[in-house]
This record gives structure tokens, sequence and C-alpha cells, in this order.
């Protein structure tokens, strides 16, 4: 399945990388997500769902970049794209028919995708969103989930980590900085709401019911538990915007890929406002900001709803825009269902493997997503998710294991399928997880 080589030389190339990098980047590193001990793995080249490192070690990639590569790396399709468009240029000070028409195949893909505009990551594209139902509302605050990742924006960073000791009570959760030296009025600016509480989240909301420019959601939150939206929890919440003026903002940045046109159509609900980035690039950077024609016009200098003046040197760049129209065209229906079909193999196969090792495991997910919890039960909101240590200790050692074993999964223990996998793949991830858990069971 995997071919495992050992270096030569006394400490490896990754090592040796390591030691240089340390020296010229933070940390030796650009983002803290290929961060483990001792040192990072650095790649050499992929290919499907295949990685290999420097050293010679060839894992299949569970990860695909954080959730970026539907078609895992070197998607052929994608590689010839763009080429031919690097021979034409890179970016330019025009607007593309590629944007164009990339634009109208996203649109096709939803119905309340109105109208859509193009920046160059996810984050980006939750700024844009949040800018833009402050614009259209005329209100400055934002409503989020505890414990949910937006990206790395003032606003939507707050209470992304928060912990027991500052968390607050349910009923009115704290508002919790993430980094040192976030301003209070970034602070002040955000209502926190449990997740999957009606109650609590409806009390919460009612109370700031005249400044709320919108409610920003991701509707099966990575850093919540991975535990899709109870129904009558969204359910609440669409009606509460509808009825106090305020914009449902859906953060389909990762789940976009749970379906067609996002896992908001499994829920059957369209959302004022979505965000989108990751896959919809084709491997390349991008973000995507869709929804109501009339609240996106704020973004339009020739519009009579024009507030929000929107720029950007590489927003819609052709790379961009071809290799997420190849990706894209490609993950039709057929293959979103056959992606879709492989995960819930990978799900059954992983809690069989929890309960016949008595593991205190389980897992979560949907669409072409799952992740590992070292929990009996699945957690339904961000509290329940949180790691005890000796959760954290117990999930650490899979991880451990599952890399050690051939797999790159990224480190909440969740795997992100791409298309090349088949159920020889899955199987082998299947039966890893359950070496592992018979392995922690050992544990002292």
């Amino acid at each position: 399945m995997t071919t495992q080589s050992k270096p030569t030389s006394s400490q490896s190339h990754s090592a040796d990388l390591f030691d240089r990098a340390q020296h010229v980047l933070p940390g030796g590193v650009s983002r803290n997500t290929v961060l483990r001990k001792p040192h990072p793995a650095y790649a050499a080249f992929g290919e499907g769902c295949r990685l290999t490192d420097l050293d010679g070690t060839t894992r299949i990639d569970f990860s695909n970049n954080m959730a970026s590569l539907i078609h895992g790396h070197a998607y052929p399709p994608i590689i010839r794209a763009v080429t031919e468009q690097l021979e034409r240029g890179t970016a330019y000070m025009m607007a593309t028919e590629a944007e164009v028409a990339y634009a109208e195949h996203l649109c096709s893909r939803n119905p309340g995708f109105g109208k859509i505009r193009f920046v160059n990551s996810g984050t980006e594209a939750i700024m844009v969103a949040i800018k833009a139902a402050r614009a259209f509302t005329g209100r400055t605050k934002i409503a989020k989930i505890e414990g949910a990742y937006h990206g790395g924006y003032d606003y939507a960073e707050v209470s992304q980590t928060p912990k027991p000791e500052n968390w607050g009570s349910l009923d009115r959760p704290n508002n919790v900085p993430l980094v040192h030296g976030t301003p209070d009025s970034s602070l002040e600016s955000v209502v926190i709401l449990p997740f999957n509480d009606v109650d609590r989240a409806i009390a919460i909301l009612d109370e700031n019911a005249d400044n709320l420019a919108g409610v920003v959601m991701d509707l099966m939150p990575h850093r919540v538990g991975l535990n899709p939206i109870e129904r009558d929890f969204l359910t609440a919440i669409r009606e509460w915007t509808r009825k106090n003026g305020s914009l449902l903002v859906l953060d389909e940045v990762i789940t976009f890929r749970s379906s067609y046109g996002g896992l908001q159509m499994t829920y059957g609900v369209e959302a004022d406002l979505t965000a989108m980035g990751k896959m919809i690039g084709g491997g390349f950077p991008v973000g995507a900001v869709a929804g109501r024609a009339d609240i996106m016009d704020v973004m339009d200098p020739n519009g009579d709803r024009y507030r929000f003046p929107h720029s950007g040197t590489f927003s819609a760049n052709p790379i961009s825009m071809v290799a997420g129209m190849a990706a894209m065209k490609d993950f039709d229906e057929p293959a979103v269902e056959r992606l879709n079909a492989l995960t819930e193999r990978a799900s059954r196969g992983i809690t069989e493997a929890a309960k016949a090792t008595e593991a205190r495991a389980c897992v979560t997910g949907c669409g072409s997503i799952v992740r590992v919890h070292m929990k009996e039960h699945p957690p339904r909101n961000f509290r329940e998710a949180f790691l005890s240590p000796d959760e954290n200790h117990r999930l650490t050692a899979l991880l451990d294991h599952l890399f050690e074993s051939g797999f790159i999964m990224i480190n909440t223990c969740t795997a992100m399928m791409s298309t090349p996998m088949t159920e020889v793949e899955i199987d082998a991830l299947v039966n890893a997880c359950g070496e592992g858990f018979e392995k922690i069971a050992r544990m002292p």
C-alpha cells in the first residue's frame, strides 16, 4: 500500500531542512498546521491520493492540503488547463472570460447563488461576506458559533479556542480573543452562540436583535466536532434572521464538497450569503462569496445599492479560475455521490473497528469528511468536543500511529477524501485505525 524507505544519512533531508528553516521562518514554518515532532515532513511530489516526502516515504494523503484538493495531487485536467493559461499570462489588469465562465458554473450549482465575487482565500471570503452583510443591513455586530473556525480575521476569530477556565456560562458564553492584543472593539462586535442549543441561542440573539448584521455559521463546523448541525437549530436560526432583518451567512469553505451545491442543499436551505474556498481553486489560492443578487450588489459601483468598494490584485486571477473550473466540472453529481459513498464506508468501518477493540472512540462527519474522536459519544457542541488530557494523549497516539503506518490526516484526526481514492485506500485506513485502537488499549 505504501512504500517506506529510510534515508541513508544520519539525519533525514526533512530534519536538515527544518534546521535551516528555523533561522528564517517563525517556528520553522509558514503555517503551524504542518508542524509535527520532531520536525515536519517535507513534500517531494504528489500523485493522485499519494504524497511522497523528501526522505522517500510515500503515504496516502487524507488531508489533501486541508481539504483543498478534491481530485488529489497533479490531476491531469488541471495541469493541462493551468499549463495552457501560463503560456498566455498569469494575471492582468483586465477581466477575463475564464472569470465569467467560472462564475456562471458555480452559480448554476446552487439556486441561492444569484451573483458571486472571487477573492483569494477562505479567510478573505468570510471577511467580504461580513462586510457585505454590514453594508446591506447598516448594522455592525455579527453572531457566530462558539469554537467555530472561520479563518484569520479579528471578528471571525472570537471564541475560536476558549477553554473551560474562560469560556463562561452556556447561557452567555464569553467573548474570548484568539490572539493577544485583539482590540476590545472587535470582541464587543461579536455575539457568541452555543451550537445546537435552540433556546439559549435564540435568547442571546433576541438581546442583540437591533444590532446584528448577520449570523455566521458552518453547518458542520470542524473545530466544534464536525457533527452536522441539527435541523431544528438551523430552522430556528434561519427563521430568526428573516424575522429580525439579519442575514444568514454560511461558511461552506470546507463543506461545499458535501453535495453538488454545498451542504446547505442537503438541508434545503438557501443562505443569504455563502463563503467558499479550498477545493473551488483546483489546488490554487481562491475564495468566493455568493448570494442574493440584491445583497451582492452592495459591491456594484454602477448600482444604486453601492456601499462596499471591493477589489483585489489577484482576485479572479486566470490561473485559479481555469484550475477551479477544471476541478469543479469533474466534481459533478455522480462524482459527489461516489465520494460520499466511500466516506460512508470509512465511517462505518472505523465505527466497527472501535466497537471491536472496545476503544472509547466515535466518528462524526458527513459528505466526504470524517473525524475520529477519542470519545464514547459524538459531541454536539464545542464544549463536548473539547479534549481532556487523556483524550488528547490517546488522539496524539492514534495520529502518530497512522502517520507511521503511511497515512496523512488533519491533526484533529480528520480525513478529507479525494476522487482518486477507491475502496482499497478506504479499507487500508479502516484497518490502520483498528490497529491504532488496539495499540492505544495497551498503553499505560
